[in-house]
Order: C-alpha cells, then sequence, then structure tokens
C-alpha cells in the first residue's frame, strides 16, 4: 500500500515548549504517512472529548526508557477513526519539554503544583514534544520508523486540521471537568471550581472596616468591594445632609437622628462580620492603614455633630437676637403714642425681654437686655423730663408695677427709681387739675392716689396749702377780676375736689371753698346785668336764691333776677343794677286787677322791684280789637269791683316798668307778654287793669 504524502509543516521555535527546534527523530516522525486502515479490523470507536484520559502518573513510558514494563506490549488495535483538533495544543506557561530535576514524588512530569499538564494529550511523560503516543498497527512502541498515525507527532500538535488517531485525544478536547489537574478542560463545562475557603480571622481587620463603615462614608464597604452597601451609607449620609442642612433652630428630628445611628451600627456590625475573615485585595500598606485611617475617621461624625451643634447654635443666636429686635420696634412704635394705645405693644415687648433675659441669659439676645429694659425706662419716663406730669403719671405707674409681671431680679433697682418721679408726677397733675372742670384725670384722683400711695413723701405734705393757695387765688379774682363768672366756674371744680379730699384735712378749706363759691356766683349775676346779658344774669340770680336761701344776698338776688327778666324785654329797665335795699319815704297805693281769662303774673322794677300773681277772672272774656279801634275806648274793669281779683302794691315814687306774664287757658295763649311804663308820684294813688284784646 502506498504512502499518501504528508503536508505537515515544521513548527517555529517559538511555538514549541522552550523555544527550541525539533529533533530529528521527530522531523521524521513529521514526514510519515499513517498506513492505511486494515479493512478486516473493524474500526474502533473515536472517544468522545469527554472521555477520561489516564491520570498523568499512570501514562506509558515509552520503550526503553528505565522502569519500562518488561512484559510484552497488547497487540496493536486498529486505527480510530481520525479527528481534527484546531488550535494549537495546551501548554503550561513556561513547562520546559524535558522533566525537572527534584520532582516530587506524585507529580506529573514536566508540571508545578496547583499548573496544567505541559504535554500533549497521548503524550508518554518524558517523550519528546510532538511526538504522538499512539502507534501504527503492527509497528512496536517506540519505533520511530513505524508510520505516524494522523495528527500524531509534531505536526499533529500545531493544530492545524490534522486528523488524530482514535486513542489519541484531540488538542482542546479533553477529559469532562473534574478529572486531571485544576484547570484542565474547556471553560463553562461542568461545575464551578471549588470555592476558596475562608482565611483565618483577622479581628483587627474586621474592626477596622466596622469602624470606617461607623463614619458614615461607607468605607469599610468599599474595601471589601461590597458597593451596595457602600452606596446605601452614601445615600443615609446624604438624606441626612439634606434634612439637616441648613441648620435652624429646631435642628434635626428624633427620628431621623435615631434612624441614621441605627443605619450606622448595622453597616458596623456587617462590616465587622464580613471582614473578619475576607481577603482585601489591596496592598499590604493600606492594610496596614485601614485601622488607624478608620480611627481618624470616626472623627468625621463628631466633627459634623460638632460643626452641626455650632451652625445650629448660631441660628438659635440668630432668631434670639431678630426676636429682641421685633421687640425694639415695638417698644420704638408706641413712642408718641398715649400710654392706653402704647400699652399692648409694650407688654408683649416686655414678655420678649424677659424670655431673653431669663431664659437666655448667657446668649448674645440676653445680654443686650438689660440695656434693653435701661432704653424702655428712659423712653417711658420721657413725659416725666419734660415736666408733663398728668402724661407721665401713667407710664411711670406701668414701670413701678412691673415687679409683678417681669423678673424682679432682671429688673434690679430700675422700679424703685420710680417713686420720686411719680410722687412729683401725681402732686404737679392734681394740683394743676384744681379749679378745672374739664381736668382729665381731675384733681381729686390725682391727689388722692398721691396721698394713699405716698403719704409720707414731701409731695403728699405739700397738697393741702396747694389747695388753700388755689381757693384764695380764685376768690380774690371773684371781687375785684373782669370775669367773674368764669371765676365761678373754676371754684365750683375747686369745691368737688376739695370735696372728694379726705375730711380730716381738708375740711376748712372744703369751707373756704363753698363760700368763695357763694361769692362768685352773685358776683357772675351782678356781671351779667351790666354786661346787659339779661336772660343769663336772671339765670344765675334765680338759681343763686335757690342755692342760698339763707344767704343775706338772697332777696337782692331775686330783685336782679326780676329787673333782668324785665329788661330782657324792655333794655330800658336794666339801665341800673336795681339797690339792695328799697328805699324809705312815703309809698304810694297801686291797686291792679285782672279782667281778663288766665292768671296774670305782673313783674315790675323801679325804685323798688318785685312781682305779684293775680287769679284768673272766671268770667273775664278777651276784649275784641282791630286796628282801627283806639285801646282807650275798651271800658276794661267797669262792672262790679268784686267781679276781678285784685292786688295792691305800696311803691315809692319813681319811674316804674311793669311786665305782664299771663298763663294759657283754653281762650288765650301761654307766655302772653306786655310790657307798660308808668310814673308814682307822691300823693296819689293808682288802679291798673289788666285785660286781654282779641286780634281782630
Amino acid at each position: 500500500m502506498g504512502e499518501e504524502p504528508n503536508d505537515a509543516r515544521p513548527e517555529p521555535a517559538d511555538r514549541i515548549p522552550d523555544g527550541h527546534a525539533p529533533n530529528q527523530d521527530q522531523d521524521q516522525d513529521r514526514h510519515r504517512s499513517p498506513a492505511p486502515p486494515d479493512p478486516r479490523v473493524a474500526p474502533v470507536p473515536e472517544a468522545p472529548p469527554w472521555a477520561p484520559v489516564p491520570p498523568a502518573d499512570r501514562a506509558p513510558e515509552p520503550p526503553g526508557s528505565p522502569g519500562a514494563p518488561t512484559t510484552p506490549p497488547p497487540p496493536a488495535q486498529p486505527p480510530a477513526t481520525p479527528t481534527l483538533a484546531f488550535g494549537p495544543p495546551p501548554q503550561a506557561p513556561g513547562q520546559a519539554s524535558g522533566q525537572p530535576s527534584g520532582q516530587q514524588p506524585g507529580q506529573t512530569p514536566g508540571h508545578q503544583p496547583g499548573q496544567a499538564s505541559a504535554h500533549q494529550p497521548g503524550q508518554t511523560p518524558g517523550q519528546p514534544f510532538g511526538q504522538a503516543a499512539a502507534h501504527a498497527p503492527g509497528q512496536p512502541p517506540g519505533d520511530p520508523s513505524g508510520a505516524v498515525p494522523v495528527g500524531a507527532g509534531a505536526a499533529a500538535a500545531s493544530g492545524y486540521g490534522f486528523p488524530q488517531p482514535g486513542p489519541a485525544t484531540a488538542p482542546g478536547y479533553g477529559p469532562p471537568p473534574g478529572y486531571g489537574p485544576p484547570g484542565y478542560g474547556p471553560p463553562g463545562y461542568g461545575p464551578p471550581p471549588p470555592a476558596q475557603p475562608p482565611g483565618p480571622a483577622n479581628p483587627a481587620q474586621a474592626a477596622a472596616i466596622a469602624l470606617l463603615n461607623l463614619s458614615g462614608l461607607g468605607l469599610g464597604y468599599v474595601l471589601l468591594r461590597q458597593w451596595i452597601g457602600a452606596a446605601l451609607c452614601w445615600l443615609a449620609t446624604a438624606a441626612l445632609l439634606v434634612v439637616a442642612l441648613p441648620a435652624d433652630v429646631d435642628g434635626v428630628p428624633v427620628g431621623v437622628l435615631v434612624g441614621y445611628g441605627v443605619l450606622l451600627l448595622a453597616a458596623a456590625a456587617d462590616g465587622f462580620r464580613r471582614g473578619l475573615r475576607a481577603t482585601l485585595r489591596v496592598g499590604a500598606a493600606v492594610r496596614r492603614l485601614a485601622l488607624p485611617l478608620a480611627l481618624v475617621l470616626l472623627a468625621v461624625p463628631a466633627g459634623g455633630s460638632l460643626a452641626y451643634g455650632a451652625a445650629r447654635e448660631e441660628a438659635r443666636e440668630e432668631a434670639l437676637l431678630a426676636r429682641l429686635t421685633v421687640a425694639d420696634e415695638r417698644v420704638k412704635s408706641g413712642q408718641g403714642l398715649l400710654f392706653d394705645r402704647a400699652e399692648p405693644l409694650y407688654r408683649l415687648a416686655l414678655a420678649t425681654y424677659q424670655e431673653l433675659g431669663t431664659k437666655h441669659a448667657g446668649s448674645r439676645a440676653g445680654k443686650l437686655v438689660p440695656a434693653r429694659l435701661d432704653a424702655y425706662y428712659a423712653q417711658l419716663s420721657a413725659p416725666y423730663d419734660k415736666k408733663d406730669f398728668c402724661k407721665a403719671v401713667a407710664p411711670l405707674k406701668h414701670l413701678r408695677g412691673l415687679p409683678g409681671t417681669v423678673d424682679k431680679d432682671l429688673l434690679g433697682t430700675r422700679p424703685a427709681k420710680t417713686d420720686e418721679p411719680l410722687a412729683e408726677s401725681l402732686y404737679g397733675c392734681g394740683t394743676a387739675a384744681l379749679g378745672v372742670q374739664t381736668a382729665e384725670p381731675p384733681a381729686e384722683k390725682s391727689l388722692n392716689e398721691l396721698l394713699d400711695t405716698f403719704p409720707q413723701s414731701p409731695q403728699a405734705t405739700r397738697v393741702e396749702p396747694a389747695v388753700r393757695e388755689a381757693i384764695k387765688t380764685r376768690s380774690a379774682a371773684v371781687d375785684g377780676g373782669a370775669v367773674p363768672c368764669g371765676t365761678v366756674v373754676e371754684l365750683r371744680a375747686l369745691r368737688s375736689s376739695v370735696d372728694a379730699l379726705p375730711d380730716a384735712t381738708f375740711a376748712g378749706a372744703s369751707r373756704e371753698t363753698a363760700a368763695a363759691v357763694e361769692k362768685g356766683d352773685f358776683a357772675c349775676g351782678t356781671s351779667q346785668f351790666r354786661s346787659k346779658e339779661f336772660g343769663d344774669a336772671a339765670t344765675t340770680m334765680t338759681q343763686f336764691a335757690k342755692d342760698y336761701p339763707n344767704s343775706p344776698k338772697a332777696a337782692h338776688a331775686r330783685s336782679i333776677a326780676i329787673a333782668a327778666e324785665i329788661a330782657d324785654e324792655e333794655p330800658e329797665a336794666g339801665k341800673s343794677l336795681p339797690p339792695a335795699k328799697a328805699p324809705g319815704g312815703a309809698r304810694m297805693v297801686m291797686v291792679v286787677s285782672n279782667d281778663g281769662p288766665g292768671s296774670v303774673e305782673l313783674l315790675y322794677t323801679g325804685p323798688t322791684t318785685g312781682k305779684i300773681t293775680l287769679n284768673a277772672c272766671a268770667t273775664c272774656t278777651k276784649y275784641p280789637s282791630s286796628v282801627f279801634l283806639d285801646p282807650k275806648k275798651v271800658k276794661a274793669c267797669t262792672g262790679p269791683a268784686s267781679k276781678y281779683p285784685k292786688a295792691t302794691l305800696l311803691l315809692p315814687a319813681g319811674n316804674y316798668h311793669f311786665l305782664q306774664k299771663r298763663a294759657g287757658t283754653s281762650t288765650s295763649t301761654g307766655g302772653d307778654t306786655k310790657i307798660s311804663k308808668t310814673k308814682i308820684e307822691p300823693n296819689y294813688s293808682y288802679t291798673n287793669c289788666l285785660y286781654v284784646t282779641s286780634g281782630f
């Protein structure tokens, strides 16, 4: 049988282990052609790629080698169906084709512990690289002159498509996973290699990782390459910063702080557990620095807490200063207002001052409260400084009463300093209101408060002399003043104030005031009469006679009132003030009769002044009259004398003015008046008939 030429080409030296060129025998093996298969022998089925390969330590040794068996070789088997292999043969990195010296028992020649075998599948240990272990049928083992099966030798090792004999495993194939040395076989087949057993416990490393996680930065998880845990730490820290910043007075809610603390403790515990036996893929220098770095990084949360506490304290200080500013604005806004309207603002400001000065005394705002209180007292005492005593009383009373509502230690001696100004203001306001009818507050209110609050003060002892001086001054004004009626108004107000003061002290002053008022009322009436204010004079003198019926001037006051009433209808009657006493001498009789319906009041004034009232005439009527009828032709009082009501007047000689005032009846209008003038001469008697005429 002829041989087919073999196209195998020599393998380059750089693709052969150890970089050596093949020897002559290998070259010869590459150019041999395999013997054709014997048709009489059934072909042996080709071994599948996962067929197990005998261990390296049981591989057959070449004939003639030391330790080779002496038993004859088994009969040759028919060649297996050739297979094709692709790619270079597997070879351990840096492995030489020869067996190194010093090989350990049980170690495959040319292998290091944990390394894959360096010889090709089907290659006998110690055989030169590229020489196949399989033989052609009928060829004794180790015979180099025999035919080389397709795919055997160096040409087959190159993996360029040469068929392989059945017993030999094609390069790139091999036993299924689990057979042969570790790493032998294609990836992706069979179960993964067994996990590396955990290393020994390292508490220092675990503590370092736990502390790194406890810093809140998740650096322990970063060393462990646990990115999910690190991301959770970062997210938690970022969320805390979002909630906490910017720092405010209220700070972070307690629930958030507790949750974050629990998370950090859980991360530290988990980091300790994971890092106890973990193998860190970092350098030794980093491992040595991990624990010191963790301890240093613990300053991050501690420093952050301190910084946040400082920021929160600053925010608190700013908030307190803002509240102080609001209180100052309230005090300032009350400036210029009446105290009653400004007091609510002052109360609010004081409440703020007290809280800042007591509960936050150590704050910047709290330390400013004493100065604010000094300014507060100065502002409310400003009316006293301007001698506006009545306006100063209310704010000074407010300042003096602050110990009842504001902390006494905070106020110090400030309230006591208001006693003197308040007493002086009460005295000044009370004495200034004496005799002022429209004074607010009235004089008695301020003076009584002074006497009750500061009875031993110098101001209290000066009240009675001041009252007597006011009475004396106004009484003198009544006698020679141009406007006695105004003085009377003051005297009346003064009397009202004095009557409201304690009787034990001001009884004498009260009597003096009453006498001054009586004198002032009479002086006012006469002043009005002289000023031709007859209506006011009549009213004043009538009231005087009612108020002082036992006064020696009561009769004269009634005369002035009658004369003023007549003069109000006939000004000529008011040329002179009626005399206080009637003149002496002879008096003439005047009989006055009423010949008209309704009663009639007859007022007269002249040398003497008075009035009489005549009853109504039951049978008398009005006399008809017209513009063409002469009143002298009216025949009044011509009936029986007993028919007409009568009255007799005894009048000194002189000129008299009469005013007839008839009362209203069913046939006459009330208030009808009539003025007449009569001269009374000595040694005569007179009659006067009073009647009523109709309009037509």
